[in-house]
């Protein structure tokens, strides 16, 4: 997990979802978190927990391809990482990834449908 240690760390995650989780809206946060809760289960293997950290580092990173703070479009490059991601350790998300995640966005967003799928 420590593959990029100076870009993805708990800390710096959880430091831009609550600067950022609204902005970036409840699809890209609950595909972050989907990525998350995979992580830091013990039965994912090593090479996804990398591809994890790479995208969750990505998201994390203050410098990227278009800034998080363009409006409408400075989070899309987030997403296509993150998208890209979970369909790589797609087989290794667990329903209970899913569900810790929908949990987290109906504390921080309201009750509503989750979409990653």
């Amino acid at each position: 997990m420590d593959a990029c240690p100076q870009t993805y760390s708990d800390k710096s995650f959880f430091r831009k979802l609550g600067r950022f989780a609204r902005k970036a809206g409840r699809e890209l946060v609950e595909r972050a978190m989907v990525l998350y809760y995979c992580l830091k289960d013990a039965d994912t293997p090593v090479w996804a927990r990398g591809v994890i950290v790479g995208a969750l580092g990505y998201f994390v990173l203050p410098m990227d391809a278009i800034p998080d703070i363009v409006p409408l479009s400075g989070f899309a490059d987030d997403f296509s990482v993150l998208v890209a991601a979970l369909v790589s350790v797609a087989h290794h998300v667990k329903p209970e990834h899913r569900e810790m995640a929908r949990g987290d966005l109906a504390r921080w967003f309201g009750a509503s449908s989750g979409i990653a799928r």
